[in-house]
């Protein structure tokens, strides 16, 4: 039987087409792929490029200690020995030292540096250079090196400057300008040309002798000072005293005045602002500081004066005086801009403002004059009921108050004023012997306001301020913060200044830190 022949498959035409459509495809695949490598092989290229000091450094960390160890070599044989730029001899070893901290040789690479550093001072006394003499022993000793040869350096260096600076007319310049009375505040004074020989010369008799009478002659002087109560000048005179020789014999007698005197001065500062010598005060507080700017008890004093000044402005305002209101106002804000009782006093001016417009706008003169009339009118009938403070709007107090605002030179008002005050003074001691603090205040507001302020009323603030202390010390013992607040708050607005005041502020400052 024939065997019949093999057919082969055919490819069609879109079969044909297909395949060759394969291959190109897999051709431009080879083509991108090549491509993509290239690429990465050019940025790893540029990357080691980059990166090969610090991957170098990372890898090889004594390459990197090594080179600085030679820079540092070659720093020093050129006699850069330090350098602002971090080139320097001394700067190159350190680095060094860091990266490699149990290699000896840089080690003993800084030792060299100080003994070059001494030679460079050497060479710089002989040539006169004395600035660079100074700038070479100063390395010299940062270095370690060996205090005897250091001091010998110096010593040369001193021996040499003094030589060549004249000792001996910088002695008489001295003396004549202590004859003179010109002992310090500038270069050609005696005390800065005698410590100036001293510097050169540390054992010369006369200078130190010179200046030994000097600083006596200063600190008799600042005595003077303490006598006609310049604080702060005397301050800093015997200051500068105690810098020239902490051990003058003199001294401490001296400092023990100045104590004395600063002591005085704080009594006295504090009881100007517990009288309502409210100037006096603040220039007393003011000379503490500028003699001790870490005064803290000065500082306080100050601080208390804002709120002195602001609870003034409120006073003043009360009797519709606002020039002096405003003026006492201006006086808190140049002490203490950011006192919160300074912003209180402002508003409370602002109320008085409203209340006095109220009662004295527009109104025909008649009609003024009727009304005026009825409020007084209406003051005694509720005078003649009993009703001095309440109720509030109906009670005397506020009846005289609304005629004040409305005409407070008027002579009816006057008289009703000063009928009034007795009633007010009463009602004060009464409301304070019960201690209904809330109350006093109100019969004390009241009484300011009837007689203006004076030393009686101001002596009755400060009496209900210390009673307001007392009572908070009682509320902070008890665990009752906001109540011991509310009593600070009391006592600071009804006398700024009252004794004691200062350290219950400290204690409610201290346990609202804890509670918080």
């Amino acid at each position: 039987m024939k065997a019949r022949p093999r057919i082969e498959p055919r490819l069609g035409r879109i079969d044909a087409l297909r395949f060759r459509e394969g291959e190109e495809g897999t051709g431009q695949h080879r083509t991108f792929a090549a491509a993509r490598w290239l690429v990465v092989g050019l940025v790893a290229i540029v990357l080691l490029l980059l990166l090969r000091q610090p991957l170098s450094n990372l890898l090889w960390p004594d390459t990197r200690a090594q080179q600085l160890r030679a820079d540092a070599a070659q720093a020093l044989f050129e006699g850069r020995l330090t350098s602002p730029d971090r080139k320097g001899a001394r700067e190159l070893y350190e680095a060094a030292l860091a990266l490699d901290p149990d290699r000896m040789d840089a080690r003993e690479g800084l030792a060299r540096v100080g003994q070059a550093a001494l030679k460079q001072g050497r060479d710089a006394v002989v040539a006169g250079r004395y600035a660079d003499a100074h700038r070479m022993l100063a390395l010299a000793q940062e270095l370690a090196v060996p205090r005897a040869q250091t001091e010998k350096l110096a010593n040369e260096l001193r021996a040499r400057e003094a030589a060549d600076s004249g000792t001996d007319e910088l002695l008489a310049r001295a003396a004549q300008a202590r004859r003179d009375g010109r002992l310090e505040g500038d270069a050609n004074a005696a005390l800065p040309l005698y410590q100036r020989v001293l510097t050169l010369q540390p054992d010369q008799i006369q200078a130190l002798e010179g200046r030994e009478d000097t600083l006596a002659d200063l600190l008799q002087s600042a005595r003077q000072m303490l006598t006609r109560g310049e604080l702060a000048a005397a301050a800093a005179q015997i200051h500068r005293v105690q810098a020239a020789d902490p051990g003058h014999v003199e001294l401490p007698d001296a400092l023990a005045d100045l104590a004395r005197q600063a002591d005085r001065r704080h009594r006295q500062a504090a009881e100007d602002l517990r009288r309502g010598r409210l100037p006096q005060a603040l220039e007393g507080y003011r000379s503490l500081i500028a003699a001790n700017p870490e005064d803290s008890e000065a500082e306080r004093g100050i601080s208390q004066l804002a709120d002195a000044y602001a609870a003034r402005g409120e006073k003043l305002a009360s009797d519709f005086r606002f020039e002096e209101a405003n003026a006492a106002l201006r006086e808190a804000e140049a002490i203490d801009p950011d006192a919160p009782s300074l912003a209180e006093a402002r508003r409370h001016v602002v109320r008085a403002r409203q209340s006095q417009q109220r009662h004295a706008t527009s109104l025909p003169p008649a009609e003024r004059q009727r009304r005026l009339k009825q409020l007084l009118s209406d003051a005694a009938a509720a005078e003649a009921r009993g009703d001095l403070l309440t109720p509030p709007g109906d009670s005397a107090f506020d009846k005289v108050r609304a005629a004040r605002a409305m005409a407070p030179g008027d002579a009816g008002v006057q008289a009703a004023s000063m009928r009034l005050l007795p009633a007010a003074k009463r009602c004060f001691e009464d409301e304070l012997r019960s201690n209904r603090l809330n109350r006093a205040g109100a019969c004390l507001d009241a009484w300011q306001l009837l007689e203006g302020s004076n030393a009686v009323n101001a002596e009755a603030r400060r009496r209900l301020a210390q009673r307001w202390i007392a009572v908070g010390y009682e509320r902070l013992g008890a665990g009752e913060l906001q109540s011991a607040n509310a009593a600070l708050n009391a006592a600071r607005t009804m006398d700024p200044g009252a004794s004691g005041l200062a350290e219950f502020a400290n204690r409610v400052r201290a346990a609202s830190a804890a509670h918080d």
